[in-house]
């Protein structure tokens, strides 16, 4: 199955809830999502002082694409900063993180999957 069909709707009628698995504040409001996958369309906040270390680098077997709408987060493995404006998109497999967070940061994510 695919994420369902949406037609536009405010996106705070969505609550915000912990990130499973993720013990450090962060929070999302997930858009869309597949439930017979781990992907989703979400918003993702990082509390003001967040690090994710504990979790370790992510590494994950879908693609996904960021855009930084707030704030700030430097990756703590490529020892670089991005900023609000920003963008990534990371192939399956992709090492990324973890993230310090001073100042907090919002994110808009998708996941996917992509058929070769």
């Amino acid at each position: 199955m695919a994420k369902p069909e949406h037609e536009f709707f405010p996106v705070t009628t969505v609550p915000w809830t912990k990130v499973a698995g993720a013990d450090v504040g962060m929070t999302e409001r997930i858009l869309a999502k597949d439930p017979d996958a781990n992907v989703a369309t979400r918003i993702l906040t990082f509390p003001p002082g967040c690090d994710t270390t504990p979790n370790g680098v992510q590494v994950h077997d879908f693609w996904e694409e960021v855009y930084i709408l707030e704030g700030a987060f430097e990756d703590l493995e490529l020892k670089q900063t991005f900023r609000a404006g920003e963008y990534a998109c990371r192939p399956p497999g992709m090492r990324h993180g973890p993230w310090r967070s001073p100042e907090g940061c919002v994110t808009f994510e998708v996941r996917y999957y992509s058929k070769k």
